[in-house]
């Protein structure tokens, strides 16, 4: 299948550097909302065209993400596998499968012949070193792709966990061979949007674990350990600031919804209990049933798939919509959380910048404490510098760190926090309020570009776009008999339709609706029949000629769900 695809300027610039590349290793650096996505799958079909008989395997930091990437590659024509259980055989009518780096790692050897000669995209680089294991094991799972394309939005660790496939220059940062910032996305426009940071003041009083009751503003210079103790007061839901800020948050997302009907906003909270306190809150002021989403809760992926397709209001999270997620109508941002790392930081504020093509103004907020150490993480975003991957250092290990582990960023308060007890904490003035006229332009913390970017107007048709033709190449194992085309295979089965260039109806969401169907079929028929599950799902294989429902073609699954059909039939 060949059709035209439109990339951004820094796109194409990143392809032809990727494709005049010598080395198998490219590290790509690209600021929340650019387009890493469309770049590498970009790279990946042409790759595929050239060579027919590789493999696409992609590598995400989420389940959530894994889904997200399949649903862009089906809107290339690229049938990615979401759902491959590591360990079956590789899907032979998909072009590829998507699994998290947990998942890569643990099945570093089944995973090592299937990427052999493979073309490998690992997305968000930097959680390959969230464990000194994850990054052995991918090491040793791609030690034979025939490219490894790294990406990330900020590539940089607190710990120092090896990452694989990152070269390093004698001062130990990392090489990236492509790099577009926030400020270049800014300027190109259409790209990124300008995001603001109001910030609230506060007067907290608190019990430290050694019993000595302290007060405080923001503006007190205090250890970091104080500092720390002083923020979780603010962040409490029985003082005042918190409800203060939620409720501020809440007036600019409704100003904005008058342009922005479905704009929505994100809470990030401390923990579970503090995300169901927020909830609670912001349905108690303001009527409000916001979705939460923690990652805990095995539904955690549907709640937030299900919130970015919805005009929900209010979305609070704990972890699940720091990185990655795609929520392109989140507007308005709550940094209500103790996690204090520059990373962290800018991937909470990374969910508010993608820009959307029908809005002309599209200014972003994230509210924040009046914290010196967020003040200057928000201001560090006005700067277009690139940060590093840390290396090992080659005295000895460190160990293991979660990445944005709050234990990490708050190392002064284990196992004292038991003792900690918040007393009140009460907002002071509303110098920093949300309204344009009240936010600090001029204090480089307010905003990321200091050059008044809520001045910018680009559409998107305004924006430097560039053609690109794609050939996509069927799948290694073929498509079906009844496929027409590349994209179109499940148009053709009358099971999805083409809007457009995009797939609504992809492959590996049929073959997901397949499974879901036959597995339907087996307790029906086990009712019907008597026969154990385990009797029925052998006979329905055989019959198919199938190993399992896990690993079989979309042909395979069709096959089976009619064999069952006809038994029910029978019966």
């Amino acid at each position: 299948m060949r059709h035209r695809l439109r990339l951004r300027r820094w796109q194409k610039d990143a392809l032809d550097r990727f494709e005049a590349h010598p080395d198998r290793d490219f590290l790509a650096v690209a600021t929340p909302g650019a387009g890493k996505t469309r770049f590498a799958l970009t790279a990946a079909s042409r790759d595929l065209a050239r060579h027919p008989h590789r493999r696409l395997i992609v590598i995400t930091p989420t389940q959530h993400l894994k889904h997200q990437w399949a649903a862009a590659g089906a809107e290339l024509g690229l049938h990615l596998e979401p759902d491959w259980p590591t360990g079956a055989a590789f899907p032979g009518d998909m072009h590829g499968v998507v699994m998290t780096f947990q998942q890569a790692a643990s099945a570093s050897e089944t995973l090592r012949p299937a990427a052999d000669d493979a073309f490998a995209v690992l997305d968000e680089i930097h959680h390959a070193g969230a464990e000194r294991a994850w990054g052995d094991g991918i090491a040793y799972g791609l030690a034979y792709a025939a490219h490894r394309l790294s990406l990330s939005g900020t590539p940089f660790r607190s710990d120092r966990n090896p990452i694989p496939f990152v070269e390093y220059d004698p001062w130990g940062d990392a090489v990236a061979h492509h790099i577009y910032g926030y400020g270049e996305a800014l300027q190109d426009g259409g790209v990124v949007r300008p995001v603001f940071f109001p910030a609230l003041n506060g007067h907290m009083e608190w019990t430290t674990p050694d019993g000595v009751e302290m007060n405080a503003t923001f503006e007190d210079p205090l250890t970091r350990t104080l500092a720390s103790q002083r923020l979780r007061t603010a962040l409490s839901p029985s003082g005042e600031w918190l409800p203060a800020v939620l409720d501020q948050a809440h007036e600019q997302l409704l100003r904005i919804r008058e342009d922005h009907p479905d704009a929505g906003a994100l809470a990030i909270t401390m923990d579970l209990d503090h995300a169901k306190a927020v909830a609670k809150l912001l349905h108690q002021r303001h009527g409000v049933d916001a979705v939460v989403a923690t990652s805990d809760d095995p539904t955690a992926t549907e709640r937030i798939a299900a919130f970015a397709r919805s005009d929900d209001p209010w979305i609070v999270a704990v972890r699940m919509v720091s990185e990655g997620v795609d929520v392109p109508r989140l507007r308005v941002g709550v940094y209500a959380t103790n996690t204090v790392t520059e990373l962290f930081f800018r991937q909470a504020v990374g969910r508010l910048v993608r820009w959307t093509s029908d809005l002309r103004r599209q200014k972003a907020f994230m509210f924040v404490p009046d914290d010196v150490r967020l003040r200057a993480f928000a201001g560090s975003l006005a700067e277009s510098r690139t940060h590093s991957i840390a290396k090992r250092e080659e005295d000895g290990d460190q160990d293991p760190v979660e990445l944005d582990d709050p234990a990490a960023a708050e190392p002064e308060d284990d196992g004292q926090m038991s003792l900690f007890q918040a007393i009140s904490a009460t907002p002071l003035g509303d110098d920093h309020a949300s309204d344009d006229d009240h936010t600090r332009e001029s204090d480089p913390s307010s905003v990321f570009d200091p050059a008044h970017p809520e001045d910018l107007i680009v559409d998107d048709a305004d924006a430097l776009t560039l053609e690109i033709e794609l050939a996509i190449p069927p799948p290694r194992g073929g498509f079906l008999a009844s496929d027409t085309n590349g994209a179109d295979a499940d148009a053709s089965q009358g099971n999805g339709h083409r809007d457009g260039d995009t797939l609504t109806v992809s492959r590996a969401q049929r073959k997901r609706e397949l499974r879901q169907a036959n597995t339907d079929r087996v307790r029906m028929l086990t009712h019907l029949t008597g026969l154990a599950p385990e009797a029925i799902n052998a006979r329905l294989n055989q019959d198919a000629g199938l190993r399992s429902v896990n690993d079989a073609t979309l042909a395979q699954l069709e096959r089976r769900l009619a064999l069952a059909d006809r038994w029910v039939d029978r019966t």
